[in-house]
């Protein structure tokens, strides 16, 4: 078993290497525009503390950075980061980071070097390698498996919806057939080819399509435009192809969705295929009955799992709600505004589409749950 793990740990290894190269700086040295390097930082040349009104302090600083990659390795730059413009995001930094670099050139034609940010491919890299470490020891051959179904899901993502959205296919027709290979991968490379994956995909399929149709409803009834995101800005400007963003929030949505329909569908079917084999000699009913109680708790716990999740990624604009300033300062504007109509809208359906999913799964097992223990 111990040597079944160590192998499964390095094949994982060399399967995700590859995408390490997402984590690392594009070292592309296009002429003409900006490119970007990783440095690290020589010297703190000079510092400059100021104060917001406030009352928060914050540094401003002048590096020396040597480059690290291209074909500039090996030179020293000067970053000049001390300025009257207040960047609320800008880092501090010391000598030794790793740093992310922008070269471009001003007006007369000379190299302008910007450090942008820390260099966090190494430390997220290892990250990954302890997450499947973690995901191997405790999960053994299922955990293996799980790896794997996410694996491919990334890269249906990666190299199957995002290069065809790119190319002007409808991304919500694109979102649908991604979303389907998704759930094949999910429920089969997890749970095998049997009979309770094949009714999971059923019940994970019937949910999935509420919440589209719900998901359809109601963002065209809010007049959601999918185009709130800072991130849309810089989509428009790099892509050649007109996006449909409400189609592709539909997508997002259904996508976002099916990680916990996942949970629950597999739990419910599950949890039919224990209490048939404890007792066989209970009625449907009553298996029914007993399985609902477990997918209630397990809803209950996933819910409260969501909004905590939700409450705990936007705290900023959770405080933001109760500073009362414009253009947040009663409820009626909260709640019409659009980002955050999009973020109620997916919620809610999302959570409409799991609580539905339990007792569909929950039927169809029933149904089947004679068979469940022989093809299971």
């Amino acid at each position: 078993m111990k040597n079944k793990f160590f192998f499964g740990v390095f094949l994982m290894i060399l399967v995700l290497f590859p995408s390490a190269n997402f984590l690392r700086a594009d070292d592309s040295q296009s002429t003409g525009r900006p490119t970007t390097l990783t440095g690290e930082v020589l010297q703190i040349m000079q510092e400059h503390e100021a104060t917001r009104d406030n009352g928060q302090k914050v540094k401003q600083q002048e590096l020396q950075v040597g480059i690290l990659d291209g074909d500039l390795k090996g030179q020293k730059v000067i970053y000049n980061g001390i300025s009257d413009v207040d960047v609320v995001s800008a880092n501090v930094y010391k000598v030794g980071d790793q740093v992310l670099l922008t070269k471009s050139q001003d007006d007369t034609g000379h190299d302008v070097f910007y450090v942008t940010d820390f260099v966090r491919g190494n430390s997220l890299f290892w990250l990954l390698i302890l997450f499947i470490a973690a995901v191997l020891a405790v999960g053994g051959k299922m955990g293996f498996r799980a790896l794997v179904s996410l694996l491919v899901s990334f890269l249906l993502i990666m190299k199957v919806l995002v290069p065809l959205v790119f190319a002007g296919y409808n991304a919500l027709f694109v979102g649908i057939i991604v979303s389907f290979l998704v759930l094949m991968a999910l429920i089969y490379l997890t749970e095998g080819w049997n009979r309770k994956a094949h009714i999971s995909v059923i019940a994970i399929a019937a949910s999935l399509v509420v919440t589209a149709i719900l998901s359809l409803i109601f963002c065209n009834w809010s007049r959601l435009s999918g185009a709130t995101q800072e991130e849309v800005t810089f989509v428009i400007e790099a892509s050649k192809q007109a996006i449909n963003f409400h189609d592709l929030l539909l997508a997002a949505i259904m996508i976002g969705t099916l990680g916990v329909l996942d949970d629950v569908v597999v739990g419910q079917v599950e949890a039919v295929a224990q209490i048939r084999e404890a007792n066989n000699k209970l009625t449907k009913p009553q298996v029914f009955k007993m399985a609902m109680k477990v997918g209630r708790a397990h809803l209950g716990a996933i819910i409260n799992t969501l909004f905590l999740a939700y409450a705990g990624a936007s705290l900023p604009l959770i405080l933001l709600f109760n500073m009362h300033q414009e253009p947040m300062l009663t409820f009626s504007q909260i709640i019409n505004n659009e980002e955050i109509a999009t973020e109620v809208v997916r919620t809610l359906v999302g959570v409409i589409g799991l609580c539905l999913s339990a007792p569909i799964a929950t039927v169809l097992a029933v149904k089947y749950g004679q068979k469940l223990k022989n093809k299971g």
